[in-house]
């Protein structure tokens, strides 16, 4: 194998199409690993340790454009980087007309034509371009991370002061108008509001709220640490006041992780003093009762299922996505088991996935292990080996730096089912396949490769092994809601309705398959 790196300064380009040219470099049957990314310091450090990078330039800024690879030959290296000119030149998808600008007060002139901007800048140069917008009364989408969280408090309260958005740091998903910011499904426009803390969460009830005949107001993302003690919720509040305010909003509902108890009272007497019902779910928060307009669900499909109960006046209909077949399917699985297969392995690219399914796993199995756990005591030791039950949030950074979102790029995915397949004690493979605006154009095209390997592995040791996936998408996305079913089913992957109906049936088979083992 050999490296190549080269560098095109003063070129900076936005991370998630660089994370599409760096998958794009991968799927060459020649290249090893490939990494498109600006020449920070934090990125330029990632490059070294991963051994991607030789000798650079002095001069290298974090406006310049590095691109590395690990080839079979050098001639295959090379090929790979000169295909990169072509990737960079080409438009992005989706839009009609694309006006180039050189600074951000170029593209404000004339004023008046704007009032949303979108910033994915190294961390470092991302707070003064949200200043300049706020300046501007530009509501901002900050796709960047890298805020401290004195920048991010400072930011916001800005905003506030000036009735403005600030969506982030680090948001990936949002939906304002009926457009889709980041990771963003293709919903219809419709009655229901939503405030988000977790990317994958909102695309999962926007997409079930789309399925099941509602339509969507608006979706706005507050940034992972927005509810912290620290910062408050101030973006959480504003996005609710904005949304009471909205004439197209009947319904509001709130996802994130858990909060810090006085951040949840206030949110629960802001909700109260609104008119319009109120709907949330911390995943992992201890259930509290309803009171008055406001409703607390344990998961995401029973939000999304509240929401429309709320719309057509049912009420708060306490129901769940029917398990029956999946029942079924556990209950005739089990029976080609090993003795020794009994755990569920998880692998997920949505990190609200793999937290909500922990959340579901635990009441029935106990301890999950994660490199994103639920309490510290079952953080894993070396996320690249499970443990037990197991679920891998392969969004992480250790994932991810220097490599595509796994959204993007199921390499390391592919790699993980095939390992997980050759621990004889699993029984259980659980897959989130996520669509919408941003990722894979076929997730579930490249991932069988993999399953049909790992199918491979396990009957050579006569052992069978179960994978339930759960699709998170519409019809209308690119992807394709029953164009991706249809291959998940064509192989034989039992489908679920919902992550957390998918959680359940694994939970079962391990249940199952323990209480065959102990003879019960």
């Amino acid at each position: 194998m050999v490296t190549l790196n080269t560098v095109r300064q003063n070129h900076y380009q936005d991370s998630m199409k660089l994370m599409q040219i760096s998958r794009e470099l991968t799927n060459s049957p020649s290249i090893k690993r490939a990494s498109a990314i600006m020449a920070t310091e934090a990125n330029l450090k990632t490059l070294r340790d991963a051994g991607l990078i030789k000798t650079l330039p002095r001069s290298l800024g974090a406006n310049d454009l590095i691109i590395a690879v690990e080839a079979e030959s050098e001639t295959a290296g090379h090929d790979a980087l000169r295909k990169i000119d072509f990737s960079l030149a080409a438009p992005s998808g989706g839009a009609d007309h694309t006006v180039g600008y050189r600074s951000f007060e170029e593209a404000l002139s004339p004023p008046g034509n704007s009032n949303i901007a979108v910033i994915s800048v190294p961390g470092e140069f991302a707070k003064l371009e949200v200043a300049k917008a706020i300046k501007n009364n530009i509501h901002t989408f900050l796709f960047s991370d890298n805020l401290s969280l004195d920048e991010e408090v400072e930011l916001k309260r800005r905003a506030v002061d000036r009735e403005l958005l600030m969506m982030g740091p680090g948001c990936g998903t949002a939906i304002i108008n009926g457009t889709g910011f980041g990771f963003a499904n293709i919903v219809r426009r419709g009655s229901v509001g939503i405030v988000a803390a977790a990317g994958t969460g909102m695309q999962e009830v926007t997409s079930l709220i789309h399925n099941w005949g509602l339509g969507v107001s608006h979706g706005i993302g507050v940034g992972g640490r927005d509810l912290s003690e620290k910062v408050g919720g101030l973006m959480t509040f504003k996005a609710m006041e904005l949304l009471q305010r909205d004439e197209n909003t009947e319904i509001i509902l709130l996802v994130s992780k858990p909060a810090p108890t006085k951040v949840v009272k206030k949110i629960i007497e802001t909700a109260r003093r609104g008119e319009k019902p109120f709907a949330m779910c911390l995943l992992g928060e201890n259930r509290i009762d309803a009171e008055e307009n406001v409703f607390f669900t344990d998961t995401l499909e029973e939000l999304s299922l509240l929401a429309v109960n709320l719309a057509r006046r049912q009420g708060d209909k306490r129901v769940r996505v029917s398990d029956a077949s999946l029942k079924r399917y556990a209950k005739d699985f089990v029976k080609s088991l090993r003795p020794s297969q009994k755990y569920v392995r998880g692998l997920f690219s949505g990190g609200t996935l793999c937290y909500e399914t922990q959340k579901i796993l635990t009441l029935s199995l106990g301890k999950i292990y994660s490199n994103a756990p639920l309490s510290k005591d079952c953080l894993l030791g070396d996320s690249y080996k499970s443990r037990g039950h197991c679920c891998i949030d392969l969004g992480e950074e250790e994932f991810t730096l220097g490599r595509p979102h796994p959204m993007i790029d199921s390499t390391l995915r592919s790699e993980r089912i095939i390992e997980e397949a050759k621990d004889p004690r699993t029984a259980v493979i659980l897959l989130d396949i996520v669509l919408g605006y941003g990722s894979n154009a076929d997730p579930t095209g490249e991932l069988l490769p993999a399953i049909w390997q790992a199918r491979e592995i396990a009957k050579s040791k006569h052992r069978s092994l179960a994978f339930i996936a759960h699709v998170c998408g519409t019809d209308d996305d690119p992807q394709n809601l029953d164009l991706q079913k249809e291959k998940l089913k064509r192989n034989g992957i039992k489908i679920a309705k919902t992550n957390a109906q998918g959680a359940r049936a694994a939970a079962l088979i391990a249940q199952l398959a323990s209480e065959r083992g102990t003879g019960r």
